[in-house]
């Protein structure tokens, strides 16, 4: 696991994390404590790709489009 705080993670590194965390919880060779830290943990990482998501959703969301369709700017998003 890293050391690094979940909030401060990616996207990319909090997947990468999830996975792995997934992968030990799956085959099962960890004491039932570690499985329960495991569990909190990807609980928190899975909540950090969804936040990541989400803010990536709503940037995809303001891209403004010519009468053409091509891609002219970007409209400010709300508390980003």
């Amino acid at each position: 696991m890293s050391d690094k705080p979940v909030d401060q993670m990616s996207f990319e590194e909090a997947m990468a994390e999830l996975e792995a965390v997934v992968g030990q919880l799956e085959r099962g060779d960890v004491a039932l404590e570690q499985s329960i830290a495991l569990y909190e943990r990807g609980a928190k990482l899975k909540a950090r790709c969804e936040v990541k998501l989400k803010e990536a959703e709503e940037k995809v969301a303001q891209i403004t489009l010519d009468a053409e369709g091509a891609p002219t700017g970007t409209k400010p998003v709300e508390g980003l």
